[in-house]
């Protein structure tokens, strides 16, 4: 049997007791853009883009004959705090960027090494490109503001040594780790390794404004010492630390718990080993950096070790999705010669290779909604229907756009 999207009875899900969950709202996935009644009654309405349900909600005071009639202001890779955030931040980074032109390069080159390891994590379940941008943002204008005007009042009336060790490893995970329950509220996050990938996008963002701020002071002094402490080490750092808070996110919507306060262990190990990379660069600094090189040493095995253990994550998941999908195919009534490509990690690469780039999005739409719907029924005490019937949705969509 083929998959047929204007069935109405799809999907079809087994017999069997079921857990009591909220009620599911119908998708009818013919229907074009517009305000629905949300599915997880967080709001009065939420917005379905023609494709997927959306982070942008509407409450019933705006409700003029039955739903709103404006469309979202914000497109999916922006929300109000990244808007605000960058009115200010923007215009800084341009300015330090017009003043000190060599630093811009100085600070993207790293980025070539982290930004395509987190694209490689996330190949199992390919994020959509607007939601990373967003997690990029959030880490570039809204994280760094805040942690900004913390750090500084904290200097200002205190001393380095509490704003380097205390204030900045506080004020930074946090603003950081909440980049990360920010994707968790727009239904983002379906899994372990989803967690850490949205947390390496939030911490890169943070590194990379970070860094301009950092380079942009020590041009034509130690500029040179700040590249080695601060451009080498540092984009790597944050995604390490704040990783910690993505585990235990993603481990708590694996397990069907609440992410609060479930995420307070994994942000408390993030806040800890950033206070112990601040404080040991300051130490180092402070007596004549002697033991820099054993720093840097041991930070270099720290991050090995950390991506040995995402590594294994990683070849978890493919092995956990490639054996799902057979059982996909049946549940939800498709053929299994059609999914046959996503039964086989390498044979799955190969053909995504040899598509034209004009139907690899549409590939990539089918592989994330095949793969979040692994996800789901992997989690513990099975998943939510309301979560089922959007990502069904997700998946009817993205088959019928395919070819």
């Amino acid at each position: 049997m083929r998959f047929d999207p204007a069935d109405p009875a799809a999907p079809a899900v087994p017999a069997g007791p079921q857990p009591v969950r909220r009620p599911v709202v119908p998708v009818d996935v013919s229907r074009r853009a517009g305000w629905f009644p949300d599915p997880w009654r967080i709001a009065a309405w939420r917005w379905w883009d023609g494709a997927a349900w959306t982070a942008h909600l509407a409450p019933s005071a705006t409700v003029v004959g039955g739903a709103p009639h404006r469309r979202p202001r914000l497109g999916a890779w922006l929300s109000f705090p990244v808007l605000v955030g960058g009115l200010i931040t923007v215009p800084l980074v341009v300015l330090s960027v017009i003043m000190a032109p060599v630093v811009l390069g100085l600070v993207l080159l790293p980025l070539g090494l982290v930004l395509p390891v987190l694209a490689w994590l996330d190949r199992v379940e390919p994020e959509p490109r607007a939601s990373r941008i967003h997690a990029l943002l959030w880490g570039g204008v809204v994280a760094t503001l805040v942690a900004g005007i913390v750090n500084s009042t904290v200097l200002a009336l205190g001393s380095e040594r509490l704003a380097l060790v205390v204030s900045a490893p506080l004020i930074e995970e946090t603003m950081k780790g909440l980049g990360v329950l920010w994707a968790v509220r727009r239904k983002e996050i379906d899994g372990i390794m989803d967690g850490v990938v949205y947390a390496g996008w939030v911490a890169a963002g943070f590194a990379l404004v970070e860094n301009l701020e950092y380079f942009s002071a020590a041009e034509g002094t130690s500029l040179v010492q700040a590249f080695v402490l601060r451009g080498v080490l540092t984009p790597f750092a944050h995604p390490l630390f704040t990783a910690w808070t993505g585990l235990a996110v993603g481990l708590a919507v694996h397990a069907n718990r609440r992410v609060f306060p479930t995420v307070l262990w994994g942000w408390i190990l993030a806040v800890a080993a950033h206070a112990f990379w601040n404080g040991t660069l300051l130490w180092t600094d402070e007596n004549g950096g002697g033991l820099l090189p054993y720093a840097v040493l041991a930070f270099v095995a720290l991050l090995v070790a950390a991506a040995l253990t995402l590594v294994g994550v990683r070849r978890a998941d493919r092995r956990r999705f490639v054996a799902a999908v057979p059982g996909l195919a049946e549940r939800y009534g498709m053929n299994p010669a059609d999914v046959a490509p996503f039964c086989d990690w390498r044979r799955l690469l190969a053909t995504r290779r040899a598509l034209p780039r004009s139907r690899r999005r549409a590939f990539d739409a089918v592989h994330r909604s095949l793969a979040r719907l692994a996800a789901l029924h992997d989690r513990d005490g099975g998943g939510d229907p309301a979560d089922e019937a959007r990502l069904v949705a997700q998946l009817r969509i993205a088959w019928t756009t395919r070819r």
